[in-house]
């Protein structure tokens, strides 16, 4: 299982890009995340096609497999999505792996227990700031 923004485990840092030019200043070591694919569908396009790694929150089922077909590192769903997502990403083997926002420690066990692929606390999350 994946554990993101825990303060034991080093992990990916998400930054919120809302532009091309700000995924074209984020920093290489950075995952930058797009959100929701329903309104960030060229961005997604635009990662894929120059191979930025970057993940993406959805609203559905549907949405997460446009995402996997998209190439997103990461699907960020809610937790009422996020067993029916995880039961069909296992099934067809998505490279995405599927994360959940939690804000306590104890959601872990809960998130492990539903076979999550991952967890990510929000201080994993930063928002882009034009310099």
């Amino acid at each position: 299982m994946l554990i993101l923004g825990h303060p034991w485990i080093k992990g990916d840092v998400f930054v919120k890009v809302f532009s091309i030019d700000e995924i074209k200043k984020s920093n290489t070591g950075e995952v930058v995340l797009l959100e929701p694919l329903t309104v960030s569908i060229e961005l997604a396009r635009y990662c894929k096609e120059n191979s930025i790694r970057y993940g993406v929150t959805v609203g559905s089922l549907k949405e997460a497999l446009f995402a996997n077909a998209l190439g997103a590192l990461y699907v960020v769903c809610q937790r009422e999505h996020v067993i029916e997502i995880q039961k069909i990403a296992q099934e067809y083997l998505f490279d995405t792996k599927i994360i959940v926002l939690i804000e306590e420690e104890r959601e872990i066990e809960t998130m492990a227990r539903f076979g999550v692929d991952g967890v990510v606390f929000p201080n994993a999350i930063r928002s882009y700031n034009i310099k």
